[in-house]
């Protein structure tokens, strides 16, 4: 003899109790919040770059996803920079290349607009024009970089504000957030940075 199995109809299922649906939305919004704090606090984060000092590798306003996790400077490398190491900047966080890492010696020739790295000169092919003497703070032409800090510069020389200021200078490597990996928008700069 077999026995028949009865499936249940949707009419002799348990009713739902008010407020459960509510309450599982609630509980998947709460994770999801949870994970993209984790995700943006230890991995990488979004930055919006603010200035010209970058241009015309990144733009003004341009969103970026920024790699943290992990993370030891290279030369060559775009990172963003912690807001409390530029205080005479407004506290804002900044957008730069590392030209330098502990170290390394700068010397920067403007005459032939050429940055030497160690004595070699720099082949800077993201440069949109030639490098002219800057402002009075800015008048240095050979840096030494201290372990632990990195030489930055951003790639609109003439109109930057980076480590050839005496009032910011080589940057220690605990005030960097990450480096950046992709630009996100506007759509038509979407890719890899």
């Amino acid at each position: 003899m077999e026995e028949q199995v009865q499936e249940q109809t949707p009419e002799e299922k348990a009713p739902r109790k008010p407020g459960e649906d509510l309450f599982y939305w609630l509980g998947a919004l709460v994770g999801a919040i949870v994970v993209l704090t984790l995700v943006f606090s230890f991995l990488g984060r979004l930055t919006r770059v603010d200035g010209h000092s970058m241009d015309p590798t990144l733009a003004h306003n341009e969103m970026m996803l920024v790699w943290s996790l992990g993370y030891q400077p290279r030369r060559g490398d775009i990172v963003v920079l912690n807001k409390t190491s530029t205080d005479f900047l407004g506290k804002r966080a900044i957008v730069k290349r590392v030209i330098a890492l502990g170290g390394d010696t700068v010397d920067i020739d403007y005459e032939n607009s050429v940055v030497y790295l160690n004595g070699q000169p720099l082949d800077e092919p993201y440069l949109p024009e030639e490098m002219y003497l800057p402002g009075p703070t800015m008048q240095q032409t050979h840096w030494e970089v201290p372990e632990g800090s990195i030489f930055v510069m951003g790639d609109n020389r003439n109109h930057s504000t980076d480590s050839r200021d005496i009032q910011l200078g080589p940057i220690d490597t605990d005030y960097i957030l990450g480096r950046a990996v992709l630009a996100l928008w506007p759509s038509e700069r979407f890719g890899a940075v």
